[in-house]
């Protein structure tokens, strides 16, 4: 059902934008300690010892970032509707994460992660809010729980994928692979065939299809 052709371009998007928005979260949290905790490349074999050298005080500020990210995506998901505030998020993200490219200071480096984990917070809020106003009653459970699957999937690989290149000293390289799946994340969204918001919720595929064809 959630393959069906009333469906299949909803759920592969939401499939998407579960996964990066998953990759991106994680993937965050770890930089945050990954980033803070060593001013330069160094070797492995030097950076496990010198990794009680983190500064946790760092780690907390770009923790505190969840509060505002889950009060502007509150602000906004009836305001702006889903779609525009979740693709802004993104793409703010995006931009939040370009410096990091190359090495930056300390002080610098904390207050981009801080705006870099607000918004990917706020993503992550909406789209839970999103994806079951996506779905008729008859799928709900399932359309989400799959896509939840997927961004879990997602959180698996991220350490494996982008936090492990920062170890290996290519933290530009990492920083890119984040951006590529943020923004991809963001156009997946502006993709999505109609907005949610004031919209009334569907108990089957043919009345979702009628109502879809109405918005369209």
């Amino acid at each position: 059902m959630l393959l069906s052709p009333n469906l299949v371009r909803s759920t592969l998007l939401l499939w998407v934008v579960f996964f990066g928005n998953a990759f991106s979260y994680y993937g965050l949290v770890l930089l945050t300690s990954e980033l803070n905790g060593h001013s330069q490349c160094v070797p492995t074999e030097v950076k496990s010892v010198a990794s009680q050298d983190i500064n946790y005080r760092n780690i907390f500020i770009a923790s505190f970032a969840e509060l505002p990210g889950l009060i502007i995506s509150a602000a906004t998901v009836d305001r702006l509707g889903r779609k525009l505030s979740m693709s802004g998020m993104f793409f703010l993200c995006c931009l939040f994460l370009l410096p990091l490219v190359v090495h930056q200071p300390e002080g610098l480096t904390t207050a981009l992660l801080f705006g870099a984990r607000i918004c990917i917070t706020a993503t992550f809020t909406i789209v839970y809010i999103y994806a079951p106003e996506i779905y008729p009653t008859s799928v709900r459970t399932t359309g989400v729980g799959v896509g939840s699957a997927m961004g879990r999937i997602g959180g698996m690989i991220c350490p494996l994928v982008a936090v492990a290149l920062v170890h290996g000293c290519h933290q530009t390289a990492s920083i890119l692979l984040f951006e590529v799946v943020i923004l991809l994340s963001g156009i997946c969204v502006m993709l999505f065939p109609f907005e949610t918001k004031g919209r009334e919720l569907s108990d089957s595929v043919s009345s979702s299809s009628k109502q879809m064809n109405a918005l369209i």
